[in-house]
């Protein structure tokens, strides 16, 4: 079980890096309950894959497509359930930058994700950059 959890997230992560929308979709369940921190634009929970898709297609267009998983430092498993390090980047057109430390945490079901949980290191940056 944890093996096919941490490649179906492994999978998502590398297609999160490669824009890879077709996968995403694939790995993602339809009913997905995703929990955005924060207290800005795209916090809350997302209760399937049509308002995960809006959120994103959301921050890339905010940031200018500028939004990047630009790295992957750990990914780690306690049976169904993945934990991974990871680190976002952005800039906005007027200049204003994102470099933050997210931990989130995968739920994975028949061989989809079922439920993520996003942690910020600082989600001040966070809302300060997404804005209201």
């Amino acid at each position: 079980m944890e093996n096919q959890a941490k490649q179906v997230v492994t999978q998502f992560l590398t297609a999160v890096q490669q824009g890879d929308n077709q996968t995403l979709a694939a790995l993602l369940d339809t009913t997905i309950e995703w929990d955005q921190p924060g207290n800005n634009r795209f916090s809350g929970i997302k209760s399937n894959v049509t308002e995960v898709f809006q959120m994103v297609g959301g921050m890339f267009e905010v940031t200018g497509n500028t939004l990047r998983l630009a790295e992957i430092k750990s990914v780690t498993t306690n049976g169904n359930s993945v934990a991974c390090l990871i680190r976002w980047t952005a800039t906005k057109p007027g200049g204003q930058q994102l470099d933050v430390d997210n931990t989130d945490v995968y739920t994975v079901t028949g061989g989809r994700i079922v439920k993520a949980r996003i942690y910020s290191a600082d989600i001040t940056q966070e809302d300060n950059f997404w804005g209201k």
